[in-house]
This record gives structure tokens, C-alpha cells and sequence, in this order.
């Protein structure tokens, strides 16, 4: 495993985006300009549009402005946010940090919150699952992390195999670490095609993605927490961190409290993770998590919120392996569950996912079903044999809701849009 940056890799003498030609200068103040409009014109952030029109006028700005940092990628299906928060955290021990904390993680997105990265010494940055591969080549990475490959955005993601051999093809003989989770078979066959590759036992809940060998196409065999493939060689790596419990254990077999703020199994496994990319810069684990303890939410996610006289948590939810972690966290019934579906653009359009969700797991508890596709997701809670009822807003669920903190699960669109609402409310 590396304990310190590669030489010649985003490690040499900060130059910063002062240091750009002039071309990308222009490029850089342009996006500023464009992403304060929108931020005035109530369009978000910004970010987006702004890094569009920078790179439009630069080409090759993500590269240029990479190339001072030390960056390191996170993708993955689920989680990738939470993790480059507690990743950007944990290096903060070490120095500042530019990271697109907002979560906007395609090459536009990226570019915008690099544009910003001033004195950082570290850029720590979400991508798409699918640019992956194109941000790699760009940024020049020291680490890149890979959390795991579930069905995600069906009308336009590429089938899960697919997108773990575009990672496996064009990740091979980076000169980044890898930190992959050993406990997904289509991360690790896609990691394989590396030669540093630090493996973390992070678990996998969700496995209906996983069943047949990437490598041969054979059938998984899943004793426990191991797995291998029948046919071939194929199998679970020999992992260096894991999560055991609610302890972390580190490569030496010190084991380690995590005393997290945030909730569930897959947030200690998103922080065992971030220990590990931690130790490739060299960032001692003790520090490491002692500031990732500080961290309460993550772009909203797990914030409690008052709206309406009540106390509403949200939580986000965008795919049946991101339901499934979710129902593991929230309060037990009679706790009173608010869901919220939407299927615009940035959530695929596709709604058949719902079937794929165990919503089962959501029984004694009283339900309220909000959003754009309130109906799909009314049709599958009745097939699951669940009382609920159905609401056109946010408002109209709250007041019909029985006393108790409210758990609040809604998809990406659904979520911002509550957010907004509550936002709304509070002003």
C-alpha cells in the first residue's frame, strides 16, 4: 500500500488557477460569472452551467486545473457523496481541500468546483460512475476510490457488468491507488485490472447484481461473507481494512471505535473507506477520525428539520440498494415514514426499480406517499399487502401523520424538492 503521494503525481509545488494561460483564466472567470447568475436567477448553484461554459472556452481546463492538486476520485452507485465528505474531512488533517461537495460529478460539475480550489493542496472529488474512467485520465489521480456497482437510472445507465468492464478497461495500469470494496465481485473484477489496489471489507447488502461471475460468467457462490466463483479462480480478495461490527480494523489489526454522527452500517463502511484513502496520503488514522466524527449531514442527507410544528428526518434513497440501507436505519414502527418518488431526468425515468425494493420491510408503520410518481409507488406498497395513504404535498402527509419524529425517504429530484419546501417554509 502507498503511504505517500507519488511523485510527479499532483504532488509538486502548488501553482494554482492564478498560474493558467490566458485562455483558461477567461474560462475560469466565465464560469464564476455564469454560476453567480443562476445563483441570483434562483437556478441553483451554478455549478453545472458554469463549468459547460468554461469548458467550452477550455478545452482541457479540468486537466490544467488539476494538475496542482492532489486528487482523489470517489465513485460508485451509492454512497459517493457521504464518502468524498468524509474523505475531504479526514484530509483536511493534512491541509486544505477543494472538493464538489454538492455532489455536481460529471466533467462540468467537476471542472466548476476546481475552478474554486484557491491554496487547496488536496482535490477530492465525486464522479459519475460513467465518466469515471475520462475524469481519471484528465485529473491525473493519486487515489481513486470504488464503492460498488448496483442497478441504478434504467433507461440510461449501462447495465452494471458493462459499466464494471468500461471501469476495468479503462482503469487498467493506472498509477492510482485503488481503494475498492472486496465485498462487491463487479468492483473487484473491475479493480483487478490495477496494480495498487488497497481492499476494504465494506460490506454488501444489496447482491442481486452480483450473482454471476463477471469474469466467466459462472454462478456465485456467497458463504457468508465470502465469495467465489464456482467455475473459475475468481474470488474475494484478501482485505487489508474492514469493518467488524461497529469497529474499524485497520491493516496492522488495531482495531478502531468509529463514533460517527452519521447513521447506519453503510456510513461506518463509507468511513472505514475514507480511513484507508487517508492512509495513502499519509494522514494518521486517529486524526483521520476524529474530524470525520464531526460531520452531521451530507448535502441535506440525514438532517432533522422542523417543518410544520414536527421534526422531519431526510434521507435519500435512489435505487433498491440505496432503499435497502435506508430501511436498516430508520426508527422502528410505529415510527411514521413519509416516501417520496419522482422520475425527471436526473432520476431515470424508469420507475420498475420499485419492484426490486423489499418495501415489506417498512410493515407496522404508518406510510404517506408524496411526488411525481405517487401512484407507481402506490401500486407496489398495496402489492406488498401496506396501509398507506396518499398525499399531493408535503404539507397535506405531515398534518396526517401520528406524533413522532417523521423519517422522510425520498429519491434525488423528490429530495431536493423537499428541501426546498421546507426551505421555503422556514423563511
Amino acid at each position: 500500500m502507498t503511504g505517500t503521494p507519488v511523485p510527479g503525481q499532483g504532488a509538486g509545488p502548488s501553482r494554482g488557477p492564478d498560474a493558467l494561460p490566458p485562455r483558461s483564466k477567461l474560462a475560469v472567470t466565465a464560469s464564476r460569472v455564469t454560476a453567480a447568475i443562476s445563483r441570483r436567477a434562483g437556478k441553483g448553484s451554478g455549478s453545472v452551467i458554469g463549468g459547460k461554459i468554461a469548458l467550452r472556452i477550455a478545452p482541457d481546463l479540468l486537466a490544467q486545473l488539476a494538475d496542482h492538486l492532489q486528487v482523489v476520485l470517489v465513485s460508485g452507485t451509492n454512497g459517493k457523496t457521504t464518502t468524498t465528505r468524509l474523505v475531504a474531512e479526514a484530509l483536511r488533517a493534512a491541509g486544505p481541500v477543494v472538493s464538489n461537495a454538492l455532489g455536481a460529478n460529471m466533467p462540468a460539475g467537476i471542472t466548476s468546483a476546481l475552478a474554486g480550489a484557491g491554496d487547496a493542496r488536496f482535490g477530492v472529488i465525486e464522479v459519475d460512475e460513467k465518466y469515471l474512467s475520462g475524469v481519471a485520465r484528465d485529473a491525473d489521480p493519486i487515489a481513486i476510490v470504488l464503492l460498488n456497482l448496483s442497478r441504478d437510472q434504467l433507461d440510461r445507465a449501462a447495465e452494471t457488468r458493462m459499466l464494471a468492464e468500461k471501469w476495468r478497461e479503462g482503469l487498467r495500469g493506472t498509477q492510482a491507488v485503488l481503494v475498492a470494496n472486496a465485498d462487491d465481485p463487479l468492483v473487484v473484477w473491475a479493480a483487478s485490472s490495477a496494480k495498487d489496489v488497497v481492499w476494504v471489507a465494506a460490506g454488501q447488502m444489496w447482491q442481486d447484481d452480483s450473482w454471476s461471475c463477471p469474469s466467466c460468467g459462472g454462478v456465485m457462490n456467497r458463504p457468508g461473507d465470502d465469495w467465489f466463483c464456482g467455475d473459475c479462480d475468481f474470488r474475494r480478495p484478501q482485505v487489508t481494512w474492514s469493518l467488524v461490527g461497529e469497529e474499524m480494523v485497520d491493516p496492522d489489526g488495531r482495531v478502531w471505535p468509529l463514533e460517527l454522527q452519521l447513521p447506519g452500517r453503510a456510513n461506518r463502511a463509507n468511513a472505514t473507506t475514507a480511513a484507508a484513502v487517508a492512509s495513502v496520503f499519509g494522514v494518521d488514522t486517529a486524526a483521520a477520525l476524529a474530524r470525520m466524527k464531526n460531520v452531521t449531514a451530507v448535502a441535506g442527507r440525514y438532517d432533522v428539520v422542523p417543518y410544520g410544528g414536527r421534526n422531519l428526518r431526510l434521507l435519500l434513497a435512489k435505487n433498491p440498494a440505496g432503499w435497502l440501507e435506508t430501511f436498516s436505519l430508520i426508527d422502528p414502527a410505529p415510527a411514521p415514514v413519509i416516501l417520496s418518488v419522482n422520475a425527471l431526468d436526473a432520476d431515470g425515468k424508469d420507475t420498475s426499480w420499485l419492484w426490486d425494493v423489499d418495501y415489506t420491510k417498512l410493515a407496522g408503520r404508518p406510510l404517506f406517499v408524496l411526488g411525481q410518481r405517487r401512484l407507481d409507488l402506490a401500486v407496489r406498497l398495496d402489492v406488498a399487502g401496506l396501509t398507506f395513504t396518499v398525499h399531493d404535498d408535503l404539507a397535506g402527509a405531515v398534518a396526517a401523520a401520528p406524533q413522532g419524529q417523521i423519517e422522510v425517504i425520498a429519491n434525488y429530484t423528490a429530495f431536493q424538492q423537499l428541501r426546498r419546501t421546507i426551505k421555503e417554509a422556514q423563511a
